[in-house]
């Protein structure tokens, strides 16, 4: 047996050519048996007329015309494999070339043999080819895949500055988190919001936090730490600016608005009390935080913001997510948005901060639609609306935790910061 190309054989004693690409035989007479398996002995040689006559009819005197018959049929028998090709050379005989280009398109997956040798019988080109189709498929799959949105997702910010912040007659530097080409940084773009005259808060002589910007917004999470230096969700402030224009809030008369403010009806309570048991058929992580929006000679905005998680495998599960908007004076209605979606939890690094990454699918959107809303809350509405007829996905970074709080990068209105409180719930 004599392999001729990667999938076609030859069987001098069988007098037949055996195409494994459909499993054919090629029958041969046995001239063209004879003179085939003489010039597979000598490939791309020329070989005389004369000594083909002798090998294709050995003892028998034929006229010359047999040979060029003969010849013109295994040429026939030839054809369906272009790589193998039998020349006349004039005046001289004939040459067999059996091509090192495979032009076959398809090989018997039972025959590894032949796989193996169609692979390492293509020519270079052929395998450059090859190679870089297959990197192609690589980072097509790869490009399109969670793991490289979350990457994009996260490369987008960076966290590597910290800006000084006068919150309540304390100054502080906060580390800071906005996006890698974003310009306005200075510290002014948080402070100006908060009126340093009236800013003395008795008893906030230290905190911790940070402060992010998406480009549009300027949030500032903090948090007045405990002996260890934790955040015990006492006393946590949470502030994003809408308006570029100096929002001038009075932090004493804040504190007071506030407390008054989350003592009213709270429409992201947890009802059930938290516990530190596994053992429930349902374990529910809840974070809880309260964002305020100060805006010059506007009602103070509240977001009644919460994030839950059901873990069903060690880092997926069921995501919700729910904000709940009124204004100090009661004027707006709730304007209520929930999300409901499946998540996977990724870990990442912005800057020097190790991420928890939940990348959001979302299933279920719910927009309530209030009777009123009032002209500072118009703005809020308007942006919510717009996310709700938008996102597909959504992407939450939780920034910092300990054994009560922590602190997340919420999309909401675009991005913001929030310091939230943590329950763990048995359902």
């Amino acid at each position: 047996m004599v392999k001729v190309t990667p999938y076609l054989e030859f069987d001098d004693e069988a007098q037949q050519l055996f195409d494994r690409t459909c499993s054919e035989t090629v029958h041969l007479t046995f001239s063209e048996s004879a003179i085939l398996a003489h010039l597979l002995t000598m490939p791309d040689a020329i070989c005389d007329k004369d000594l083909l006559l002798q090998v294709g009819w050995p003892d028998r005197v034929v006229a010359a015309t047999s040979l060029t018959q003969c010849i013109s049929t295994l040429r026939r028998k030839l054809e369906p494999y272009p790589e193998i090709q039998l020349k006349t050379i004039a005046r001289r005989g004939y040459q067999l070339h059996v091509s090192a280009k495979s032009h076959v398109t398809m090989l018997a997956v039972n025959d590894a043999e032949s796989i193996k040798d169609a692979l390492i019988d293509v020519s270079l080109m052929v395998k450059i080819g090859g190679i870089l189709v297959l990197l192609g498929i690589i980072a097509t799959l790869w490009y399109g895949s969670d793991y490289h949105q979350v990457m994009k997702q996260t490369g987008h910010w960076q966290a590597d500055k910290n800006i000084d912040l006068n919150i309540g007659g304390t100054t502080r530097p906060l580390m800071l988190i906005y996006p890698r080409d974003e310009q306005s940084l200075h510290p002014s773009m948080w402070q100006k919001h908060i009126a340093p005259e009236t800013n003395k808060i008795v008893g906030m002589d230290a905190f911790n936090g940070f402060a992010l910007t998406d480009g549009n917004h300027y949030s500032v999470a903090t948090c007045p730490p405990d002996t260890a230096g934790n955040c015990v969700g006492e006393h946590i402030i949470n502030l994003t600016a809408t308006d570029l224009a100096p929002a001038g809030l009075d932090m004493q008369q804040f504190m007071a608005l506030s407390e008054l403010m989350e003592n009213r009806i709270r429409f992201n309570r947890i009802l059930i009390p938290a516990t530190a048991s596994d053992s429930a058929d349902l374990v529910e992580h809840h974070y809880h935080g309260d964002i305020y929006f100060p805006v010059a000679n506007e009602l103070l905005v509240r977001a009644d913001m919460s994030i839950s998680m059901v873990y069903e495998k060690p880092l997926s599960g069921k995501f919700y997510s729910s904000a709940c908007i009124t204004d100090q004076d009661c004027m707006t209605t709730p304007i209520k948005y929930q999300v409901r979606g499946i998540f996977e939890q990724y870990r990442q690094q912005i800057g020097e901060l190790d991420v928890d990454v939940f990348h959001v699918k979302v299933q279920q959107k719910d927009l309530i639609k209030p009777d009123v809303v009032s002209d500072s809350a118009m703005h809020f509405y308007r942006e919510i609306r717009k996310h709700n007829i938008r996102d597909e996905e959504l992407f939450y970074y939780r920034i910092y935790t300990d054994k009560e709080t922590a602190v997340w990068v919420v999309p909401l209105l675009g991005n913001l910061i929030t310091w939230t409180k943590y329950e763990k719930v048995a359902l």
